[in-house]
């Protein structure tokens, strides 16, 4: 990601939420000292389930590990890079910054999986780089998360570490 693209972006949603009359209280945290916020926890949990959609299992259980996941993932990045994470998942769940990124009027977790999924298809294909890029980064991170639990090994067919004799 671009930092100063995302840092723009946050910083011009926070001035759209002042001036909105809001101010600061309406702005919600997605990610704080490295763990996922309840607003986080249900904006990438929506995001897991359309991004993963027929490789995560349905059960709550499952999402609960997915975002446990989550947040060890990127419990190992340096703090300037979970720093730009904390924005982005701020953006994802606060209504100007959701609209402008992702292009959602309501919350990720109250949207259909299918309408969410095409929302994402249009990050994707967008043509300004700062969207295609938070796209690649929720992508990419929650892959890497769902990937490093050894039990979804066999789903990418890699049989696990093997020993060297």
């Amino acid at each position: 990601m671009k930092r100063r693209s995302l840092l723009k972006l946050g910083l011009g949603s926070a001035a759209v939420l002042m001036l909105a009359g809001g101010g600061a209280a309406l702005w919600t945290p997605g990610l704080q000292q490295g763990r996922l916020t309840a607003a986080g926890r249900q904006a990438l949990g929506a995001l897991a389930r359309a991004l993963l959609d027929g490789t995560l299992p349905e059960d709550d259980a499952a999402l609960q590990r997915q975002l446990d996941g989550f947040e060890g993932t990127i419990a190992a990045f340096p703090p300037l890079v979970r720093e730009e994470l904390q924005l982005l998942l701020s953006l994802t769940v606060n209504g100007v910054g959701r609209l402008g990124l992702i292009g959602a009027t309501r919350p990720l977790h109250e949207l259909p999986r299918s309408e969410l999924q095409e929302l994402l298809q249009r990050m994707r294909v967008s043509g300004v780089a700062l969207r295609q890029q938070a796209y690649f980064a929720l992508r990419d991170l929650n892959c890497a998360a769902f990937f490093a639990e050894p039990a979804h090994w066999t789903l990418m067919g890699y049989p696990g570490p093997q020993t060297i004799g």
